[in-house]
């Protein structure tokens, strides 16, 4: 064989096994979650301009908070001329309409929320807990948490009640390592400086104005007074607000209003997706790489509400 063509077929077996092996190196390489199924392999990918449009991008915010209120049905707040404010988030960003609380009373969703396990509780009683929980989880991974308690009457307080607050209402204040001054703190500590705030944070506003003990109305206008600056600055800055409810007005179909807003989230979307607390956790989680706890772990985290920009 001449050696001009002895070498061209070298230089072409050389290509066709560096191109074996890229395609062997990137499918070993490819994230679970990146994954295509086999069926849906093509022997070559269309451009880019073919293929649709790209699927949403999961952002990571630079700063989430969850406010919670209490007891009331997802057909009471979705629509209601007494929830104008709450209505308007949905509107401006993502509602989602399949979403359901854990159980019946409000203490063991906020705990399944907060750790992926409602621990044996069934009540309301004052309890201490121990294990693993969203706010530890934050602060190992050199993140940030707190939880702000409207009426709470003292940093650190870990009492049962004390006026208008509950402990029930604050699952943080049930776990040792993350009820103390530095992170279970009053509402009025809450910064006008939002760039002070940590990575997550839970607002519980009081018994009264967390719709518990007081109406629609007076919750709805809590919120629009209290958060709304928030709000406005979270759609330009990197940041997630997500209004939901523990459980609602003890129905057994138990479905509640949850919404998102934020500078990535898409506006006006609804949802579909069925979701509950151990969903909402999971979220959270996976925004900053946390592995999930509990119950979390059996629950995918909720993605369609993102935009793809």
């Amino acid at each position: 064989m001449r050696p001009t063509r002895l070498a061209a077929l070298t230089l072409a077996a050389a290509a066709t096994a560096a191109a074996a092996t890229a395609v062997v190196a990137n499918q070993g390489s490819a994230s679970p979650r990146a994954a295509v199924p086999a069926a849906a392999v093509a022997p070559a990918p269309a451009p880019a301009s073919a293929r649709g449009a790209a699927p949403a991008a999961v952002h990571r915010p630079d700063h989430v908070i969850v406010v919670m209120f209490e007891n009331k049905n997802y057909s009471s707040v979705n629509g209601s001329s007494s929830a104008p404010y709450l209505n308007s988030l949905s509107k401006a960003g993502t509602l989602s309409t399949n979403s359901f609380g854990l159980t019946h009373p409000s203490q063991p969703n906020y705990i399944g929320l907060f750790s992926g396990s409602q621990h044996g509780v069934t009540g309301d009683t004052c309890t201490n807990l121990t294990g693993d929980n969203l706010g530890q989880q934050l602060i190992s991974a050199g993140l940030s948490f707190k939880g702000y308690s409207e009426s709470l009457p003292s940093a650190g307080y870990t009492g049962c009640t004390s006026g208008n607050y509950a402990r029930k209402h604050a699952p943080w204040a049930s776990f040792p390592t993350v009820s103390g001054a530095s992170y279970n703190v009053p509402f009025s500590s809450f910064p006008t400086d939002y760039t002070k705030l940590p990575t997550l944070s839970f607002v519980i506003p009081n018994m009264c104005d967390d719709m518990h003990d007081c109406s629609i109305k007076t919750g709805d206008t809590w919120l629009k007074n209290h958060l709304d600056g928030y709000v406005q600055w979270a759609r330009t800055h990197n940041s997630l607000l997500v209004a939901t409810f523990d459980e609602d007005n003890f129905t057994s179909v138990n479905q509640i209003y949850t919404s998102f807003g934020g500078q990535y989230v898409k506006p006006g979307y609804a949802s579909g997706t069925q979701i509950d607390h151990y969903t909402l956790l999971r979220t959270l989680e996976d925004l900053y790489g946390l592995p999930a706890l509990g119950s979390a772990a059996s629950r995918t985290p909720l993605t369609d509400f993102w935009t793809a920009g």
